[in-house]
């Protein structure tokens, strides 16, 4: 497990904004806020495209209502907040003049000068590498991010960034955010969990808990007909989902707490992972959420849930 990253604050845990403007509504997402504050959180993690997949948005509902929050708080100078550009469609979405203006809209939209953390949401190989690096440097040079990452990398793809960073006497990705959880395991274990600890690469996972499916509030695939996150869902029980759940639910029973519990704490004791991401649609969820960061599970509990997931 990698040391808490200074981005962070004092709990290992960033919340994730993405229902914000989707599943949760103004006011509910004010209600998650607030109790993830008073709760020590002081991380959140957005994005530009949250959520231009629900029907009348185009995107930056997120962003604009963690703005709107943290203005009327008065808390943006507590708060660290990530966010990402470059997930839509179109060529050179990395470019130096396509991230600055990005940039400068989410900036709007968060009512900031800065942003904690900028993103690039995905790889994008129709921008070159020197040009990727350039807007990234430039963001962190003019003060409008105080550190950049990269999501959804590969291993290949983030070492020549990487790499081209320092040829160039640039600044490069500090943090990863690639999905991970017990269930989806393949993305970042291997040769992109082993760069991100040669290189000290702070692994921030998003779906920690694989879209709710590790929370174990599902029985059947029937549990959960009608749910916004119905296909998520559907795919994390794919592939000996089933069967990885069981065993955190053996774990959580010895340990008389909650599968979620089990689950975060699994991921916060892999090598490289400094806090994982996870929403909440209500106050209760996010309690465990913050439970769940405290949680130790044993060396022989860890080696059978990673056996269930192979």
């Amino acid at each position: 497990m990698a040391d808490a990253h200074p981005s962070i604050g004092g709990l290992p845990l960033v919340l994730g904004g993405n229902v914000f403007g989707w599943t949760c509504d103004r006011d509910q997402s004010f209600v998650v806020l607030d109790a993830f504050y008073e709760a020590g959180g002081r991380m959140i993690d957005s994005a530009e495209v949250y959520s231009a997949w629900v029907p009348g948005n185009k995107g930056g509902e997120s962003e604009a209502l963690i703005g709107e929050w943290m203005e009327s708080r008065g808390v943006r100078g507590d708060i660290l907040v990530g966010t990402k550009t470059g997930l839509g469609p179109g060529e050179g979405k990395l470019k130096p003049e396509a991230v600055s203006a990005a940039l400068d809209a989410s900036l709007e939209r968060l009512r900031s000068d800065y942003v904690d953390l900028y993103y690039a949401h995905r790889d994008d190989p129709t921008t070159p590498l020197d040009e990727a690096v350039e807007a990234y440097d430039a963001a962190l040079k003019s003060g409008k991010a105080r550190e950049i990452g990269a999501s959804n990398y590969e291993a290949d793809r983030l070492t020549a960034i990487l790499d081209k960073a320092a040829q160039m006497g640039a600044t490069s990705f500090t943090v990863l955010q690639p999905e991970y959880n017990l269930v989806a395991r393949g993305n970042y274990e291997g040769a992109l969990q082993a760069l991100c600890v040669a290189r000290g690469i702070a692994v921030m996972p998003y779906f920690a808990l694989a879209a709710g499916f590790l929370s174990g509030k599902y029985a059947s695939e029937a549990d959960w007909e009608g749910n916004a996150r119905a296909g998520m869902l559907a795919g994390a029980a794919a592939n000996g989902g089933w069967d990885v759940l069981a065993t955190v639910r053996e774990v959580a029973a010895e340990l008389g707490t909650r599968p979620a519990h089990v689950a975060i704490s699994w991921q916060l004791q892999q090598p490289g992972i400094a806090a994982p991401i996870a929403s909440a649609t209500s106050v209760e969820q996010l309690a465990d959420l913050v439970a769940a960061v405290s949680l130790k599970l044993e060396p022989a509990q860890i080696e059978r849930l990673n056996a269930a997931g192979q």
